[in-house]
């Protein structure tokens, strides 16, 4: 940090945010001072462009909140902050502002077309050894005999097998937190920031972070950022010295969240229980941020807004979604998309049902008190629901016909997210006991149902394991670090199985991106029959015939009752195959298998 002490014990140790642009939509800006003993400092903004319109003091004395405007003739630059005592100027800060830069893209928004990869970035590949361990953390030990240590992967490694990603249809990165976590245990995960507008070194810098961005966008893919708007790490340098009592969630003794989403819908709820939901601590690890304080409210989406701006971000994913406050996502989500128009957000809703689920949608299509303007949740119902049709010894085909019959509640059903698994969930292929046909019908699922489809890294090569006892789900992708015996990133150094499974993800996927009727094509399905799930998905000119058999055994699927569907079709070729043949009266399958069709 730059800064320059006129008097001795004082300084301006943090501006933020970091920077700004000029031309932004929204002129308004908040920095944040902090610095030893500043907060009844006067101060002045002697440079024009960037005018002081409020002065904030907090019980603080080392903070100091002020309240600025970029006016229309501003010019990219730096402009002094001028820091007084008595009469006698005593600091002075330089803050930047930027020109936009055009030629970066950004903000394209996540949709149907879009099949996302959600990767743990410490545990993908590591391109940077070197940054391995960063003196002056918290935690500096790497061993990858753990899963609760790091790792050493980086976003330099993801940088270096970006092709493997294009190669096997992705069009989206999502990958859990890149900030800063500074936290003396399991900080791989990301999900107890430190600092707002750092990348945590281990990863890499800011630049990294951008030339990812770039480098996705040289491919047609785009950037998924993952905010935690909810909580930070405990040693965020906000809560170490809190600017107020008020800025975070305090209890009297330490209070965690009950994580009863269901009070802050029940009619018939008390007010304590739903305190405890929204305002209880996540984790001990994790301080609840208040979301009522307007500093705190500021301070939150001018950090969102600084990465989409200054790396090229497409959407965001939303962290513990249900557990913020509702009517400050709403803002907190316009504030964005005023900035950014065609900006895309899905949130986090592990819930147990669809109407809990619809809840934290907007649209207050299901009686919400207020608008949170969320276009799209990770649809864990759906996760559930394929599980069992996969699973269950009977009416297992009825749990996806039944849950997706909900999808009235949805304001639009194609923004919500499905997937089989991520970083906190079993993974897929073992929930199906190993069992590759059960495990091709899931993807190819997947990637012919509605809404965006979501995979976590190396489900395409038959990575296993469970979430519990030892968090083996969060397993390193076996050839992205040095020193591994074998490199599953080529077909070379997979399995026989794996690369059969790969290239299975890898056909449909491709088809995917070339089928506009499996992106936001309608979907028509018929009430299972003997465990035998079909359903459509249709535009004016495409048509694809999905056959999921859950049954144990063969089934003969007559294709008469489905003519609503097939309409005036006559010609049908199985995607996975490439086999072309006329319309059969009927289509054999063996069990669990999934067959995809294109109708002509």
């Amino acid at each position: 940090m730059l800064w320059v002490a006129f008097a001795q014990g004082q300084s301006i140790q943090r501006a933020e945010p970091l920077h700004w642009w000029v031309g932004m939509h929204n002129p308004e800006l908040q920095i944040v001072l902090y610095g030893s003993d500043i907060g009844d400092c006067e101060v002045k903004l002697p440079k024009a462009g960037m005018q002081l319109k409020k002065v904030q003091q907090v019980e603080n004395s080392n903070y100091l909140f002020l309240d600025v405007e970029i006016l229309g003739n501003a010019q990219a630059g730096t402009y002094p902050i001028e820091l007084y005592k008595k009469g006698k100027k005593v600091l002075t800060r330089d803050y930047v502002l930027k020109d936009r830069d055009k030629n970066l893209v950004k903000a394209q928004g996540v949709n149907a077309a879009d099949l996302i990869y959600l990767i743990m970035p410490d545990r993908f590949a590591n391109g940077d050894p070197s940054n391995d361990s960063v003196k002056g953390l918290r935690e500096t030990a790497v061993n990858r005999d753990s899963m609760y240590y790091r790792h050493g992967g980086d976003l330099q490694g993801i940088i270096n097998n970006l092709d493997y990603l294009e190669d096997l249809g992705v069009t989206a990165l999502w990958m859990t937190p890149v900030l800063t976590n500074d936290m003396p245990q399991a900080s791989y995960h990301g999900y107890a920031n430190t600092e707002n507008y750092e990348i945590d070194p281990r990863f890499g810098t800011v630049d990294t972070y951008r030339e990812l961005g770039k480098e996705l966008h040289k491919r047609d893919m785009k950037l998924v950022h993952d905010v935690v708007p909810n909580h930070v790490g405990l040693h965020h340098w906000t809560v170490i010295d809190r600017p107020s009592s008020d800025w975070l969630h305090e209890w009297d003794t330490f209070t965690q969240t009950t994580y009863k989403d269901q009070t802050m819908f029940d009619p018939y709820g008390t007010q304590a229980d739903k305190d405890l939901m929204e305002k209880g601590w996540f984790v001990r690890t994790m301080p609840d941020l208040n979301h009522q304080n307007e500093k705190m409210q500021k301070y939150i989406t001018q950090s969102h807004i600084w990465w989409i701006e200054e790396a090229g971000v497409d959407g965001f994913r939303i962290d513990t979604y249900p557990y913020n406050d509702l009517a400050f996502m709403g803002q907190w989500t316009d504030a964005i998309r005023s900035e950014y128009p065609n900006f895309s957000f899905f949130g986090e809703t592990w819930v147990s049902s669809v109407p809990n689920q619809a809840y934290f949608l907007g649209g207050k299509k299901v009686g919400q008190d207020v608008d949170t303007n969320l276009e799209g949740v990770t649809d864990f119902q759906l996760t559930y629901a394929i599980g069992d049709a996969l699973n269950l010894e009977k009416d297992g085909a009825n749990r996806l016909y039944s849950t997706l019959s909900g999808d009235y509640l949805y304001p639009n059903p194609l923004a919500n997210v499905i997937f089989l698994d991520n970083h906190d969930k079993d993974r897929f292929f073992s929930t199906v006991g190993e069992d590759l046909e059960k495990y091709k019908s899931a993807f190819s699922w997947l990637l012919t149902y509605r809404g965006i489809p979501q995979m976590y890294y190396g489900a395409e090569i038959l990575m296993k394991n469970f979430s519990r006892p030892d968090g083996l789900v969060r397993d390193d992708f076996k050839g992205g670090f040095p020193g591994d015996e074998v490199n599953k990133f080529t077909a070379e150094g997979r399995t026989e199985s794996e690369n059969d499974m790969f290239n299975h993800v890898r056909t449909l996927a491709q088809y995917r991106k070339q089928t506009a009727a499996l992106q936001d094509g309608k979907l028509l399905h018929y009430v299972p029959q003997n465990d035998v799930y079909v359903y459509f998905r249709y535009n004016e000119k495409q048509k694809v015939m999905v056959v999921m058999n859950c049954n144990d055994e063969q089934q003969d699927v007559a294709l008469a009752r489905f003519d609503e569907g097939i309409g005036q079709s006559r010609q049908m070729r199985n995607i996975l195959t490439d086999e072309s043949l006329d319309l059969p009266e009927s289509i054999a399958l063996k069990s669990k298998q999934t067959l995809v069709f294109e109708l002509k």
